[in-house]
């Protein structure tokens, strides 16, 4: 019967040790969450500001070959038009006269975690070209 009591006793203790030990080893990897997460958002902004900026020169080139004069103009408003304002950009090349084609490409920013507040140093490129129509 002594030899139970103990071995009861003993598991009791075991148990008492371990306790709150899980909530150490959550508090322990929540910031590795949190930094996960942090970079998946980053990688999703990455992969829609590509998205945003093949858009934009697309428009930009179709915008500039339609247009009857002002066709930088156009380009610019067409590249613009669509883009959310954390987007907006100025940094637009429109070129006009290579082999029938008329060409745009859009430069943008990629935001750090929240569009619009603050951009990060690498710019994506998005190109597009439009046939010269008449």
């Amino acid at each position: 019967m002594a030899t139970m009591e103990m071995a009861e006793t003993g598991i009791g203790r075991r148990r008492d040790r371990d306790r709150g030990q899980t909530a150490i080893e959550f508090v322990g990897v929540t910031p590795l969450i949190i930094l996960l997460l942090v970079a998946l958002w980053q990688c999703a902004l990455i992969g829609y500001t590509f998205s945003l900026a093949s858009n934009a020169a697309d428009q930009a080139a179709r915008a500039g070959n339609v247009s009857q004069s002002g066709h930088r103009a156009a380009c610019t408003r067409a590249a613009n038009e669509d883009l959310p304002n954390a987007w907006h950009t100025d940094d637009i090349d429109c070129i006009s006269g290579e082999r029938g084609l008329y060409r745009a490409r859009v430069h943008l920013a990629v935001p750090v975690l929240v569009p619009g507040v603050l951009d990060w140093g690498p710019k994506i490129t998005g190109e597009a070209a439009s046939a010269k129509e008449g």
